[in-house]
């Protein structure tokens, strides 16, 4: 009930304001903010972060969620509880993409070589003693759907700054996949002798072939336990933001419609996206 122009009756019969606002339980400023036609200095404040979040939530594709776009604004100086940004965002329509349920794709290699787990699930980035970078490398494999059936991105992740310094796209998952993306790291960061790659135990990253590029190459070969995909959880990681930010949000016709969007993104949108939390 708009209890206004009960307090304008009391006004004009020459009462106390004050009073009709206490028993009528209105505040005076909101009384005499509403006769301005003003808004309230929270009303203020939430049009201008609102504007700021319709800005981060457009500039991420419309994916971010609540707490990327609450980082976000942090970032940017902006002081709000996580709370506020849930409302704002809300009543703004806006919302984040969640990743689809991870799906098994690993093969292993029964007959394969056994090699050592040289990582241990330590992806920690220390930002105090930062570790070198182009020390250790992590990488796999993901499936993309297309209408002209499978694509298949191999990539190769810097596990101190988490970009992806080498790539590879191809319609096989043959070891030449994984050894274009390889040699493609080398090429473009060209990192002393002994860095090493990490990845699961899929038969391309078990296979004599790529054992005998990463000898070649200066690339020393570590791998996590059968079965566990936490083992590599950096590259599991890249990949459920790619396909929540990227694949998912399309259908993708061609292959070389979806290897210009992966490169698209890798190349500028995951580099510029670091650079901002970093």
């Amino acid at each position: 009930m708009n209890v206004y122009p009960f307090i304008e009756a009391e006004k004009a019969g020459n009462r106390n304001v004050k009073r009709a606002c206490e028993l009528l339980k209105v505040s005076r400023s909101a009384y005499y903010t509403d006769r301005a036609g003003r808004p309230s200095h929270r009303q203020q404040r939430d049009a201008e972060l609102t504007a700021k979040i319709v800005e981060i939530h457009d500039d991420s594709r419309l994916t971010y969620g609540s707490p990327r776009v609450h980082h976000e604004l942090h970032a940017q100086g902006e002081k709000c509880s996580r709370k506020r940004v849930v409302r704002l965002m809300r009543a703004a329509d806006r919302y984040g993409r969640m990743p689809r349920r991870w799906k098994t794709t690993t093969i292993a290699d029964p007959a394969a070589a056994q090699r050592p787990d040289l990582i241990s699930r330590d992806f920690t980035i220390d930002p105090d003693q930062p570790a070198p970078l182009d020390t250790r490398w992590c990488g796999d494999i993901t499936y993309i759907h297309t209408w002209q059936g499978w694509l298949y991105l191999a990539t190769v992740i810097d596990l101190a700054s988490r970009r992806v310094v080498g790539w590879a796209v191809a319609d096989h998952l043959r070891t030449d996949l994984i050894a274009q993306a390889l040699a493609n790291a080398v090429n473009r960061r060209r990192p002393a002798p002994g860095v090493i790659f990490h990845s699961d135990r899929g038969c391309q990253y078990t296979s004599a072939q790529y054992a005998n590029l990463a000898k070649d190459l200066g690339v020393i070969l570590s791998v996590g336990r059968r079965g566990q995909c936490w083992d590599n959880a950096v590259a599991e990681s890249f990949f459920a933001t790619l396909k929540t930010e990227l694949i998912h949000r399309h259908p993708w016709p061609t292959r070389k419609a979806a290897t210009s969007a992966i490169f698209d993104y890798i190349e500028t949108s995951h580099q510029l996206n670091l650079s901002s939390r970093s």
